[in-house]
């Protein structure tokens, strides 16, 4: 964070050092003819001055002192006041208790005013610098201060682990090559007909998308015949209840969904084997851990909220959309839901911050999103264009799609 200006001239005072003319000017007052009687006897042994530097705190109160010393009592000369003799030095002190006139004022004095007008005026072309920087950068975290739940002192350390941690959560995008009885068009259907089941067990957003990953994972490194498919599909969601919900579905409504395809051991069998394989590995970051960030840091609303998840959750029925990480796809989907939103390519500076990617690079990741959005309602997976024309989701699924991204150059 750069320093503002109030933290420059805070810095600038404590390592600031006087010229050494100054002190040449204290130390050669006696030059001027006020050396004292006792002073003179001293001079017998050498004298060796003490050099002590004029504060800018010190000079500046000479220099407004004298500023405010009715006329006639100023005096031709400083008193020396303060004589402080040992065997080996004489030190003198100039006091400020009495005043020059103007053409009579040291010339520190007025060396030291002409150089704390000119340090202010630097410090002051310094803080409109920073102001100017970073105006455009919101602190989104400020109205979170009171909050201990929104833990505003490390937030930022959370998500940095997260970007640094997301790649264990990623699986190759090609990772259907080893399967050897199910395909891509395969998963996309399990994908679109678990997102129905979500919806109407009434679960949790989390739950969803840790539902997805689990399988993903599972299928990446584990070869599944077609026909236990779907048990995989509803052993994740077990799994993701028990690691998210408060209240978990019993594995007889799990069985009932799926028309009694399998049975209660089938699943239980499943779900030993799955969490062996991903080694209990649950928490890895999934979309939903940035969306809330990112969305925070759009300032959004409940609209482009709304449309948000729409656009996202047609990437997790995709397979193609498996090549990109998590926080790239959520800042990704958080982009493409704005242009859509106000007809032309929005992305502040505080996004760019927060989610680490420009709009340059969240560009061809949201051109295929609007391809998605554009083929939401056509086709044989629409669980989610259902799900999101609802009143209860602002009937997002019905807004049209930013087709200019894929027309025009950012």
């Amino acid at each position: 964070m750069k320093p503002t200006g109030g933290n420059l001239n805070a810095r600038a005072g404590h390592t600031r050092k006087a010229l050494s003319s100054i002190d040449s000017n204290i130390i050669g007052v006696h030059k001027r003819g006020v050396l004292t009687e006792k002073n003179a006897a001293c001079q017998k042994n050498p004298v060796v001055p003490l050099h002590r530097p004029i504060t800018r705190k010190f000079a500046a109160q000479l220099a407004v002192k004298e500023k405010h010393l009715p006329r006639e009592e100023v005096k031709p000369s400083i008193q020396q006041t303060i004589t402080h003799q040992s065997s080996d030095c004489v030190i003198i002190d100039a006091e400020d208790n009495k005043a020059l006139d103007d053409h009579d004022l040291p010339m520190y004095v007025l060396h030291t005013e002409a150089m704390l007008e000119e340090i202010d005026r630097m410090d002051a072309e310094v803080e409109m610098e920073d102001v100017d920087v970073d105006e455009s950068v919101m602190d989104i975290d400020t109205c979170d201060k009171e909050n201990p739940l929104a833990v505003t002192e490390y937030i930022n350390d959370i998500f940095a682990y997260y970007k640094k941690t997301e790649s264990s959560s990623c699986v190759p995008p090609e990772y259907m090559a080893q399967q050897f009885d199910i395909n891509d068009r395969m998963r996309g259907i399990l994908m679109d007909w678990l997102i129905e089941v979500h919806y109407k067990f009434e679960l949790m957003d989390e739950t969803l998308y840790l539902t997805v990953n689990l399988i993903d994972r599972f299928l990446a490194v584990q070869s599944v015949e077609r026909k236990k498919l779907q048990l995989v599909g509803i052993t994740a969601l077990l799994l993701a209840c028990k690691y998210e919900e408060v209240s978990v579905p019993v594995i007889q409504d799990l069985v009932l969904i799926s028309d009694k395809a399998y049975c209660r051991k089938e699943v239980l069998d499943m779900e030993k084997l799955i969490v062996n394989t991903l080694q209990f590995n649950m928490s890895l970051p999934t979309p939903y851990m940035f969306m809330r960030r990112f969305l925070k840091a759009a300032q959004s609303d409940k609209k482009l909220e709304q449309l948000s998840f729409f656009i996202l959750e047609l990437c997790l029925v995709e397979y193609e959309m498996l090549r990109f990480p998590p926080s790239l796809l959520t800042a990704a989907a958080i982009f493409t839901a704005q242009c859509t939103l106000s007809g032309s390519k929005m992305w502040s500076k505080t996004c760019e911050k927060h989610t680490s990617y420009s709009k340059d690079q969240l560009l061809e990741c949201a051109r295929l999103m609007v391809t998605l959005h554009q083929k939401a309602g056509n086709g044989r997976l629409t669980g989610v264009y259902k799900k999101y024309s609802t009143s209860k989701y602002g009937y997002a699924a019905k807004m049209e799609a930013a087709v200019f991204l894929n027309d025009a150059e950012l």
